[in-house]
């Protein structure tokens, strides 16, 4: 028997569209997790997540990573990123263009685990020494203040690959033939000092990236839930908080890349300009600042805007979906909504 027209019109209207309760994601995430935030493991787990945010997306970025490192060192070589693009590709291959990989993940992985990991550390132990209300009252100075010292440690850490991994990418003749020929090269050549001459300027051009690439990045999260959203975070999906994320990832990572610019055209330079008898780290970058004028030290600036950008915006969205899959919230502290 065919059911009747009154009772398929009362199972049409038990019936939730299929589109809204199977494809989009809409049910409000809560972080439940059995990792206590600011524990010992919490602070583990996020310089696990720093690793995989930084160590993979850098690896990623490496052919964008050496076209910039050698425009920056001879800025007449390629036209432009996609000049530079093809001549590599042509002459060398898809190996040419992923020079420096191995230096690349490790030491941005080292990298990552220490600015994340230290940074949660940093913010917990800040805000304790000044209160509750006061690190609620300063938090742009805590973010600034917590990235700023987790990016000192961090710098050690990246310091040494850093270093190999642009004398590989803007050598004019190859550099080494392997990973462990470069590390015995540089050691032969320069001792400990060929690996860390470069850290002053590693520092002035990544502490305030990581201080931008923080503050900025926590300010947005808020600013966007408080001004482009209707409702408190907790009240979104998990596909929609890391929507948000991302977003707010890379614009930060825009300011991360204007700001930091100038210290990382000098790294570039300082470790593939030859060092005179006597001369200190300090006088070869004097020396190069010189030579470079304003103009130069600005050479390589596009790429590295899109490299810096997109490297942001995937490594907040790697972090917090690694945080999302071990039942943590998502970074940034959302604001409640204005009201009208």
């Amino acid at each position: 028997m065919l059911p009747s027209t009154q009772a398929l019109s009362a199972l049409k209207a038990t019936q939730k569209p299929f589109i809204a309760s199977s494809v989009v994601e809409k049910k409000p995430f809560v972080a439940h997790s059995t990792i206590e935030v600011n524990s010992p493991r919490y602070f583990y787990t996020c310089a696990a997540g720093g690793v995989l945010a930084c160590g993979l997306t850098h690896y990623l970025m490496t052919p964008v990573d050496m076209l910039k490192c050698r425009m920056q060192v001879n800025k007449s070589l390629y036209s432009g990123v996609f000049d530079g693009f093809k001549k590599v590709a042509s002459a060398e291959g898809i190996r040419g263009l992923y020079l420096g990989g191995a230096p690349t993940l490790l030491g941005y992985s080292l990298q990552g685990m220490g600015k994340y990991g230290f940074y949660e550390y940093f913010k917990y132990l800040y805000g304790g020494f000044i209160g509750d209300e006061a690190a609620a009252k300063y938090k742009t100075m805590l973010y600034l203040s917590s990235s700023a010292s987790a990016e000192f440690i961090a710098d050690i850490m990246l310091c040494p690959m850093e270093a190999l991994k642009v004398k590989m990418q803007t050598s004019a003749t190859p550099f080494a033939t392997s990973f462990l020929g470069g590390i015995r090269k540089i050691n032969a050549a320069e001792g400990l000092n060929g690996f860390y001459k470069g850290l002053t300027p590693l520092w002035l051009r990544q502490i305030p990236y990581t201080m931008v690439k923080f503050a900025t990045f926590e300010k947005t999260v808020e600013a966007i839930y408080k001004n482009v959203l209707s409702k408190p975070k907790d009240q979104y999906s998990k596909t929609q908080q890391l929507g948000v994320t991302f977003a707010a990832g890379y614009f930060a990572g825009i300011f991360c890349a204007i700001v930091s610019h100038p210290a990382d055209t000098l790294v570039s330079k300082l470790n593939n300009v030859a060092k005179a008898e006597g001369e200190s780290t300090g006088a070869i970058a004097v020396r190069i600042l010189k030579d470079l004028g304003f103009k130069g030290v600005w050479a390589g600036l596009t790429p590295r805007i899109f490299m810096i950008g997109t490297l942001t915006a995937l490594q907040w969205f790697i972090y917090d979906s690694f945080k999302v899959q071990t039942g943590l919230p998502t970074t940034g502290a959302a604001a409640a909504p204005k009201k009208e």
